[in-house]
């Protein structure tokens, strides 16, 4: 088989992330068994950051 960009195509078929049972989102990975959106699979706790909410209550 030739490398790079024919080859590559290949990798598209197969799905690696399903709909997860918790957020609903399709976030929950195949292999891995954990969901990147809410960390279902992971931790019992809901996933979350910071940097993820903006705030638009900032005094100045």
């Amino acid at each position: 088989m030739t490398k790079g960009g024919p080859s590559m195509g290949r990798k598209a078929s197969a799905r690696l992330h399903y709909r997860c049972r918790r957020c609903g989102n399709s976030s929950f990975h195949k292999k891995r068994g954990i969901c990147s959106y809410c960390g279902f699979g992971a931790s019992s706790k809901i996933r979350e950051y910071s940097w993820q909410k903006k705030n638009f209550l900032k005094t100045k």
